[in-house]
């Protein structure tokens, strides 16, 4: 059972109050379908000489939002692009380690790096609709992947903005072109391109960084409804948005994975020095 803290201090009282959830506690049990979805272990990354993530060993649970914060340069989206081989398109990139999903070893060299990046779906910091109509926006990956049929690229179109929010907005306006959204909207529209092709796993890259906060509590809203259906990772510097969206919390420093638990119990009472200064503002 969640209970809602809106007035939690963090540590050693410094006024900085975050409003989060009070999980229940750790001998409750999960419901069955939820256990470790994506599996890193060892994960290592180096651009040429530079390393830049060094043995992160973690695990993202099914149908949980995990959020990833640190300050610039630590390695947060350098690993949520290991995750679906995003960093395979930056020349003299090297990594090692092990990363699964849904038991899959991403780096193998026998796995499908296309099939990867559609179980894995991504949303970037900027959003980055194509020059296209609403709803080519949407079935793009469909039409990649050969279904051109299209009562079923309707269904998706409809299925993929109702998901992302935005059907009601959109529906009067599918032809029109994706760039003449807000720019709320249109991050919501990337998220329905996104969802179309049915992925696993959703990464967000500070999706609300280019925001207002309207536009950005809708987002939230909108990662709150998908974690019934998808796992998802978020890479954010907002403390207060990984404290209201997230259920576990990563904190990394120069490229290491410092701490990892429950999110409430990391703004609350977090066991490394790191983490405490982090999140009570001393350094970011």
């Amino acid at each position: 059972m969640l209970m809602t803290n809106d007035d939690v201090k963090t540590p050693r009282d410094t006024g900085l109050r975050i409003k989060t959830e009070v999980k229940a506690p750790p001998d409750t049990p999960l419901p069955p379908s939820v256990g470790p979805d994506i599996v890193c272990r060892q994960v290592n990354l180096a651009y040429g000489d530079n390393h830049v993530l060094h043995d992160i060993t973690m695990d993202m649970e099914d149908r949980r939002v995990t959020a990833l914060i640190g300050p610039s340069g630590c390695g947060k989206s350098t690993l949520l692009r290991c995750l679906n081989r995003m960093n395979d398109l930056i020349d003299n990139v090297r990594t090692w380690g092990e990363i699964r999903v849904k038991g899959l070893d991403v780096n193998a060299a026998s796995t499908d790096v296309i099939e990867i990046r559609r179980r894995v779906g991504m949303v970037f910091q900027k959003s980055n609709p194509f020059p296209k109509s609403i709803y080519e926006n949407v079935v793009y990956g469909l039409r990649i992947a050969g279904i051109n049929d299209k009562a079923t690229l309707d269904e998706a179109c409809e299925r993929s903005l109702r998901g992302a929010a935005l059907w009601d907005e959109a529906k009067d306006r599918l032809q029109e072109n994706g760039l003449g959204l807000s720019g709320g909207q249109m991050q919501r529209l990337c998220i329905a391109r996104a969802i179309a092709v049915e992925p696993e796993v959703i990464l967000m890259d500070e999706p609300c960084s280019a925001l207002d906060p309207i536009a950005t509590l809708k987002i939230e809203e909108l990662i709150y409804q998908l974690k019934e259906k998808y796992t998802i990772v978020i890479v954010t510097h907002n403390l207060q948005q990984a404290a209201r969206v997230s259920d576990k919390t990563a904190f990394f420093w120069l490229g290491r994975l410092v701490e990892f638990g429950p999110t409430a119990e990391m703004f609350t009472a977090p066991k490394d020095k790191l983490t405490e200064d982090y999140i009570t503002g001393r350094f970011g």
